[in-house]
């Protein structure tokens, strides 16, 4: 079998019919192109996804205010927790935050940090004043948290400070939570 050039009239006929054809008026042309779609929803989807994870560690708990505002313990006892910052110590218990000075419930760093430091004189203070009232003084257990950046010494330190003062053992059962 011999191969046979292909004439002229032949070219422009097959170049003719392998042409995509153009759209009739009224047609819709061409392809969709979904990919600035899928760009805008994976973005949606990152900022939602970081939103997220925000909102658990922004979670605020509140109870109805009571005859003792430091501390309120249901049955289920007084969930003593310690976070330790870099701008202190937060306490916070069933019946809310303990504010600065350990005075009451109230928005704050309870124990503020002395000369950079955490001043474990006065968390050591503020747990014998916990651990002295009703609700205290069946409690053993303290959840120590802390913020990325906080060196292991200090939080040995915090935990030290929430287990025992000179007048003997505060919070002994001590627990490291994990930020959410």
């Amino acid at each position: 079998m011999s191969e046979e050039a292909l004439s002229a009239a032949q070219r422009s006929k097959i170049r003719r019919l392998s042409a995509p054809a153009e759209p009739q008026a009224g047609d819709e042309a061409g392809e969709l192109n979904v990919v600035p779609y899928l760009d805008i929803m994976m973005n949606i989807m990152m900022f939602v996804l970081a939103s997220v994870s925000v909102a658990f560690v922004t979670t605020i708990h509140t109870s109805a205010a009571n005859a003792n505002p430091i501390l309120h313990a249901d049955n289920s006892g007084l969930h003593f927790t310690a976070l330790v910052t870099d701008q202190g110590v937060a306490l916070k218990t069933a019946g809310g935050s303990i504010g600065p000075g350990c005075e009451g419930v109230a928005p704050g760093i309870a124990v503020p940090n002395r000369g950079g430091e955490v001043d474990l004189t006065a968390l050591t203070a503020c747990a014998r004043r916990i651990k002295a009232t009703t609700a205290g003084e069946k409690e053993v257990q303290v959840t120590v948290t802390a913020s990325p950046g906080i060196p292991y010494a200090t939080i040995v330190a915090v935990m030290d400070g929430l287990r025992r003062d000179h007048e003997g053992e505060l919070f002994p059962e001590v627990t490291l939570g994990v930020v959410r």
